[in-house]
């Protein structure tokens, strides 16, 4: 799936879309380069869970939790991470396998521990079409675009 967004508004529209859906142990990748939108779909996602507390991005900690939700949201930014090992440290597999909703930014560099059933999320610029623009696709891992 293959959706527009022409603001943040429309951002964190799709993101509280996707929030409202996600059902417990889902597991969301998000990319996209910087200054793409990803905490604002973040930020989206989160109040479609109905998580109140201010969501921002969790780039000097691998994970940031948020309670309080219809589901707790497991935010990770896995962008500083040296060795997949590390995930083992944090006890990742009790966030993947849980009852929560896990949303992953910079996925790829832990592609190998990575249940099949991740729903990819890419967001990506175009200038042509405008500043705000953003093309964003959505797939469940395995499908073609």
């Amino acid at each position: 799936m293959v959706k527009e967004s022409f603001g943040p508004e429309d951002t964190f529209a799709l993101g509280q879309a996707l929030g409202q859906m996600a059902a417990p142990g889902e597991i969301y990748t998000l990319d996209g380069d910087l200054g793409t939108g990803k905490t604002v779909l973040t930020q989206g996602l989160a109040a479609g869970l109905g998580i109140t507390e201010h969501v921002n991005s969790p780039t000097f900690t691998i994970v940031q939790e948020y309670e309080g939700g219809r589901l707790p949201l497991y935010h990770f930014d896995v962008y500083r991470i040296g060795d997949v090992e590390e995930m083992d440290e944090i006890g990742y597999e009790d966030y993947f396998y849980g009852n929560g909703v896990c949303l992953i930014e910079w996925a790829d560099l832990i592609r190998e521990i990575l249940p099949l059933n991740c729903i990819r999320i890419r967001i990506e610029k175009d200038l042509e079409k405008g500043f705000d623009y953003r093309r964003i696709t959505i797939r469940k891992e395995g499908e073609t675009e």
